[in-house]
């Protein structure tokens, strides 16, 4: 919605020459989530980058860059997973599911830190450093000697990607126009990426390079069991590899929109100048139009260590508050974070475990190559449920009622319930090529329903608060996770090598249950984002 199109609703005069104007209804953008005037100059950066700028070369350009922070998120995800039955042969830990709780206290810190360091002091530097921290600690956590440091490692790679989403997220959102928003969602085919690459790299080398499975635990030897070292390595230099991309050869520039946030509108006018010139284009938006809109306030000019100290020494709830600012805003924000809390312990419950899943539910004669065919396999299949995400999300429902479904609630619902079927399906199955199927439709439906919503939450969010609300969504997200290895092992034996099916099934039944949930308060969501603007 367009700041002409609140002012008619609020009944105030739309001129942005006007300063009378400016200083009405400031009620109306409070209960926004937002000041007036960051509002009415959102409109100018959104009808600059509709109208003139467009959808060209920085903006595809910086997809790739950005879909480099989805793939890195879930190829440590997977590539922690595919790894544990092997560091339980060699490393002998007492439960080799702590690993996977190392991890998920990595994640907490890194989606806390990480997205209120957003709004604090800009999104680039979050942006850039996610991925050095990842690969850096990934390539480590590779050479561990012994489990206790294995965990430690992976929880300094896990305090990286944390960051990746909630940052990368509305980074991206803000250099993009309206007409493009769903290429948001098109981000999540990356998310599935990152699978498929987890998946083939531990294939080559946990199938080839890996003791027999019918080696004792504490038998197997480093020397024999090189695979799993092979797979952390390789992620690892990968995950380096797009930090050096983003870094040294792409020219990322601050977001606008933060910086009109923080009163810096010569530098967010720099930055529209800038990307424009990348595209082949000029804009005609002036520094004249944005100080119209603020009126009298005045800002002074600071250097960027100025801007880390002031807002590091300012920092408070001030960036909270307003995701709950009004009713509306309030109710959405709250079933957002919601779901994100109940999708973050029904995601790793199922596939934290699905390589020890499908290990246990192949026929006794199948190597580990078989497990890991079957993972890659479930991988590639979950890439597509990316596409039809992206095809569905702008489609909205005519409707009057603010309670209605489309666009991305529906799409969102829809997916998510189809998700727990087919995890309710999966416990039933008792052939090799039902636990497949299944396990291949619950990953297509798995990666819509992220797609959506990694879309969805920082479209919801307003800019000068979306980092902080990001790193609030993924936080819980990551804060439920760390439940699951704790229900995982309350649910099996105390080996943790094999998995009996009954015990196994339990948490599975708990995942499954958890999405049904989710997908029923997302009708219940009172905003809906498809077609809209992002502020």
């Amino acid at each position: 919605m367009s700041f002409k199109e609140k002012d008619e609703k609020v009944g105030g005069p739309s001129d942005v020459e006007t300063q009378g104007s400016y200083e009405q209804d400031d009620a109306f953008f409070l209960h926004e989530g937002m000041d007036r005037a960051y509002a009415l100059k959102c409109d100018l950066i959104n009808h600059c980058m509709q109208n003139e700028i467009g959808f060209g070369r920085y903006q595809i350009q910086l997809f790739f860059l950005t879909g480099f922070g989805w793939m890195a998120d879930n190829i440590w995800l997977q590539g922690v997973a595919v790894v544990l039955g092997q560091v339980q042969q060699e490393l002998q830990p007492v439960r080799v599911e702590f690993a996977t709780l190392a991890l998920y206290v990595g994640l907490i810190l890194g989606a806390t830190v990480w997205g209120v360091m957003a709004d604090v002091i800009g999104r680039r530097l979050s942006f850039n450093i996610t991925l050095f921290l990842a690969g850096v600690f990934g390539i480590a956590a590779g050479g561990a000697p012994n489990f206790v440091a294995f965990a430690a490692l992976v929880a300094c790679l896990g305090f990286g990607i944390g960051g990746n989403l909630p940052v990368d997220g509305a980074l991206y959102l803000e250099h993009i126009p309206q007409s493009h928003q769903w290429t948001l969602t098109l981000l999540s085919a990356w998310w599935a990426i990152g699978q498929l690459i987890a998946s083939v790299v531990a294939w080559g080398f946990i199938g080839n390079f890996s003791c027999d499975p019918s080696v004792a635990t504490g038998q197997c030897l480093k020397a024999d069991n090189m695979g799993w070292r092979y797979t952390f390595y390789t992620l690892g230099s990968l995950t380096f590899i797009m930090f050096i991309m983003r870094f040294a050869i792409f020219d990322l520039q601050e977001s606008s929109k933060y910086l009109v946030a923080k009163g810096r509108d010569d530098e967010a006018l720099d930055v529209l100048k800038h990307i424009a010139k990348r595209n082949g284009k000029t804009i005609s938006l002036t520094l004249e139009q944005f100080q119209a809109v603020e009126g009298s306030r005045q800002y002074t000019h600071k250097s960027v260590l100025q801007v880390i100290k002031g807002s590091i020494s300012s920092l408070s709830l001030s960036h909270v508050k307003p995701l709950f600012a009004g009713r509306k805003l309030a109710i959405n924000s709250s079933i957002t974070i919601l779901l994100w809390g109940l999708i973050g312990l029904a995601y790793p419950l199922f596939n934290a475990f699905l390589p020890l899943y499908l290990k246990e539910r192949v026929s006794s004669d199948a190597g580990v190559g078989e497990t890991y065919r079957n993972y890659t396999i479930i991988s590639v299949l979950g890439i597509p449920g990316s596409l039809i995400a992206c095809a569905v999300v702008d489609w909205t429902r005519g409707s009057n009622s603010k309670w209605s479904v489309g666009g991305r609630k529906l799409t969102m619902a829809v997916s998510t319930l189809l998700t727990g079927i087919f995890l309710f399906l999966f416990t039933t199955s008792t052939t090799e090529a039902a636990v497949l199927g299944f396990s291949c439709a619950s990953g297509l439906t798995q990666n819509a329903m992220y797609g959506v919503l990694y879309a969805y939450t920082p479209e919801v969010f307003p800019a000068p608060h979306r980092g902080t609300g990001d790193a609030i969504a993924s936080s819980f997200n990551r804060i439920t996770g760390i439940l699951s290895p704790v229900i995982k092992i309350a649910t099996t034996s105390a080996t943790g090598a094999a998995v009996s099916g009954a015990s196994a099934n339990g948490s599975i039944f708990v995942s499954a249950s958890l999405f049904v949930v989710a997908a029923v308060l997302m009708v219940f969501l009172p905003i809906e984002t498809a077609g809209k603007a992002a502020m």
